[in-house]
């Protein structure tokens, strides 16, 4: 069966990974979001990814904190390139090709983020897991997720929290789209 949307992005919040956990990485619930991604780009749907990292660090915490704002917002998107790897390679477990993409200049880690080269692992069958946020300070990875939207030519964005995901319309749509909860892609 053909999937309802040709290529799509994900939005995946850092503590989803945290499963029940309060910080860090749960492998529970790791293979279960690498599961479901893979069992869509394996229908036939391109994915990218773009994934939180509080489940690791949160940065207007620690600036709230006292810490210098860009710092924390720094150490935020170093947070989003470990979730990115591990999920990544979680999917790639599951036997679908997965590539990190990063907004961070990180040549060793993950190549660097450019809508050229996104689109053209989409359209070779990679999921693309976009790391580092927008790569720069005082952005959510909300706002990453829906520059690559727009970058990677999406048609539907899904939005994934702790409780559920929620459906929302792609970036062409406006933000006024049908909301929908559900518990699995």
């Amino acid at each position: 069966m053909a999937p309802a949307y040709k290529r799509i992005l994900l939005k995946v919040s850092g503590e989803v990974l945290a499963g029940d956990q309060s910080f860090g990485i749960e492998p529970e619930f790791l293979h279960s979001v690498a599961q479901q991604v893979a069992d869509a780009a394996k229908g036939g749907a391109q994915i990218a990814i773009v994934i939180g990292a509080g489940n690791i660090f949160r940065g207007m915490a620690v600036a709230a904190g006292g810490t210098d704002r860009v710092t924390a917002d720094m150490m935020g998107m170093l947070g989003t390139v470990i979730n990115s790897l591990a999920l990544s390679n979680a999917i790639s477990r599951q036997g679908v090709k997965s590539r990190v993409f990063s907004a961070l200049n990180m040549p060793s880690v993950a190549d660097s983020f450019t809508a050229r080269a996104a689109k053209a692992a989409l359209e070779e069958g990679f999921v693309v897991v976009c790391a580092g946020g927008t790569g720069n300070p005082f952005f959510t990875t909300d706002t990453a997720a829906a520059l690559k939207a727009i970058e990677t030519r999406l048609r539907r964005a899904a939005q994934g929290h702790q409780g559920g995901r929620r459906l929302f319309g792609g970036p062409h749509e406006g933000a006024g789209g049908n909301t929908l909860r559900y518990h699995h892609l």
